[in-house]
């Protein structure tokens, strides 16, 4: 090792359950992230619906990131993501998703979808490095602008195998929106 550097050492990030506790650092990664972010207010109201749940991923008692979802019958629902500006590219969104995807498998539900905004070039390009694709583009979709989404879709194989050891825990289908 050359004198003067070291090597720099990875930190841990655990992703759990949103807790109340946990809302003003939401809030504050919330806010640098988004240009109309969702309120307090808005969380509460998301989260005290029944098939609504959050995750929060955290590094030295810190939250670095977070995901609000639905569940649905034979889906889940992303509507809101986000990771602290100062560690994005670093994994922990990519950390977040996988924990998503491995629901799929645990709860029978077989594709997650979310929507995007068309300008959001930085989230339309992380979730097509998670094996999400473009689906269907819901015209003026928000209310703030008239602004476009597109839904983006991520599917499980049907010759998923959670049983042997040494295939990938999912696979995912090439699916084409041609």
């Amino acid at each position: 090792m050359s004198s003067g550097s070291t090597p720099k050492q990875k930190t841990e990030t655990q992703i759990r359950w949103l807790i109340r506790r946990d809302m003003p650092e939401v809030l504050q990664i919330e806010q640098e992230s988004f240009q109309s972010p969702w309120t307090d207010e808005d969380f509460l109201c998301c989260l005290r619906q029944r098939n609504c749940i959050g995750m929060v991923a955290e590094q030295d008692q810190r939250i670095v990131g977070f995901m609000i979802y639905e569940l649905h019958k034979t889906r889940l629902h992303i509507l809101n993501f986000a990771v602290a500006k100062d560690l994005r590219r670093s994994g922990v969104g990519g950390q977040m998703v996988l924990r998503l995807i491995d629901k799929l498998s645990q709860q029978r539900r077989n594709e997650i979808l979310l929507e995007v905004r068309e300008r959001n070039l930085d989230a339309q390009l992380f979730f097509r490095e998670q094996n999400f694709r473009a689906i269907s583009v819901l015209r003026c979709h928000y209310d703030d602008t008239d602004e476009d989404a597109y839904i983006l879709r991520f599917r499980l194989d049907a010759t998923h195998d959670a049983t042997s050891p040494y295939s990938p825990r999912n696979r995912i289908s090439e699916y084409d929106a041609a």
